[in-house]
């Protein structure tokens, strides 16, 4: 059984930073695109970001470019979301997702498209 688990979550000030961490078990990271998403209360759940199975391609929302990196590493069967100069509006739970593939070239935008999901993990940004 495929298990992602979240991390990294809390309450943090403007401006500050926070690396979400999700880490899976019941299989192997290598084969999957991943994605975070993350959701606001009274929103739909939004792509912030993605990456393709061995990390050569991401995506990033227009909101959070140059503020977010996403990074993975398949041996410890971890991705991670580097946070920085956060702001109110990322205030979210925030998801991570992931989706078998077989391209390095490939990541997924659609949250249809993917195959499991975390529980998530709460991060409250205070102005």
């Amino acid at each position: 059984q495929v298990q992602l688990v979240e991390s990294g979550g809390g309450l943090v000030q403007a401006g500050g930073s926070q690396r979400l961490s999700c880490v899976a078990s019941g299989t192997t990271l290598s084969t999957y695109a991943m994605g975070w998403f993350r959701q606001a209360p009274g929103k739909e759940r939004e792509l912030a970001a993605a990456i393709s199975m061995r990390g050569s391609r991401a995506y990033y929302t227009d909101s959070v470019k140059g503020r977010f990196t996403f990074s993975r590493d398949n041996a410890k069967n971890t991705v991670y979301l580097q946070m920085n100069s956060l702001k109110p509006e990322d205030t979210a739970v925030y998801y991570c997702a992931a989706k078998r593939t077989y391209s390095d070239s490939y990541y997924a935008t659609d949250r249809n498209g993917y195959d499991y999901w975390g529980q998530g993990t709460q991060v409250t940004v205070s102005s």
